[in-house]
């Protein structure tokens, strides 16, 4: 794959993570200086920055241990002020946050690569779907796409439109067909033309609904049959505007389908993003991809250092 991770493209990325992430005055850190001249870090001031976690969809999981370690270095009077704070809020983030800092890696013995795109509607799987498909061919990545979501109106459509856009290859079938047979298919497809990637879309479902995930289950099994190791990532994808229920959201997938990378996308959406902190301590998948708008060039490789900047609107390093 290529070494993306000192491009422009990718600090073209961090600068507009920075500035459509957490829109206007950031959510933990406004006001905090007006709190603290000439005050010492104490736990009243560690108190309201734990309320502040908690509202931003931080999760108590990962408040608790950000706070645990705040606490640690008032007691060895290592935060004098609130530029010490906030570097110590930096690092206790990026902590959590460094080891889910994983990106997508295409094994080139593996071909095709074959990626499952999974998540509820609404979370934004077809527009991810295409902007990955962007990405990947500018990697050099001979690419295709499979419209495995048959049940929703449209949803052929809006891929083809991608396929389109991108000048990639697409299987699809009429409304109403069988998911597994039309991934099936794809797969077959994609080792006839030398295809390095397929990336198969499927059907948004609530991770409630028992049957459908189901049938998620079985789109795996039916893959197996032609390549046992495919999918080879299972890749889902979250709304980044809904709060705790992304986590249970990634908990239910992860528990039917075994989730191996995620995106969280809409994230100029909310003037939160703690929520991201919330699914690195709790469930430990690896984030491959953060997305703020609807552009190719919205769409980025997860990295903790920036995304923590951002949130914090600070340049403060890790």
């Amino acid at each position: 794959m290529t070494n993306e991770a000192d491009t422009p493209q990718v600090r073209g990325f961090f600068k507009r993570l920075r500035a459509k992430l957490n829109v206007g005055p950031a959510w933990l850190t406004t006001d905090l200086a007006e709190l603290l001249p000439g005050r010492k870090i104490d736990a009243e001031i560690l108190d309201e920055l734990e309320t502040r976690l908690i509202t931003a969809d931080v999760g108590a999981e990962a408040t608790q241990r950000i706070l645990e370690e705040l606490h640690k270095r008032v007691a060895r009077k290592e935060l004098a002020d609130v530029d010490a704070l906030l570097k110590a809020l930096h690092k206790a983030m990026v902590d959590i946050l460094k080891p889910v800092e994983k990106p997508l890696v295409i094994d080139p013995n593996i071909k095709p690569y074959v990626i499952l795109v999974v998540g509820i509607n609404g979370a934004g799987k077809t527009t991810t779907i295409g902007k990955l498909a962007h990405r990947l061919l500018g990697q050099g990545y001979r690419v295709m796409l499979a419209a495995g979501d048959t049940f929703r109106a449209a949803a052929r459509e809006q891929l083809e439109v991608w396929a389109e856009r991108n000048q990639v290859p697409i299987v699809a079938s009429q409304s109403g067909g069988e998911p597994a047979a039309v991934i099936f298919d794809g797969l077959q497809a994609a080792r006839a033309r030398g295809i390095d990637v397929l990336v198969a879309d499927t059907a948004g479902r609530l991770h409630t609904q028992t049957h459908l995930m189901d049938e998620l289950k079985k789109v795996k099994r039916v893959l197996a049959r032609l390549d046992p190791g495919a999918p080879h990532e299972v890749l889902l994808v979250l709304d980044g505007t809904i709060g705790q229920n992304a986590v249970a959201q990634a908990e239910e997938f992860h528990k039917g389908l075994g989730v191996t990378g995620l995106v969280v996308t809409k994230l100029d959406g909310t003037a939160k993003g703690g929520v991201v902190l919330a699914i690195a301590q709790k469930l430990k998948i690896p984030i491959r991809f953060v997305g703020v708008g609807e552009q190719a060039d919205d769409f980025g490789v997860f990295n903790a250092s920036e995304f923590v900047s951002a949130l914090l609107k600070s340049g403060a390093d890790a």
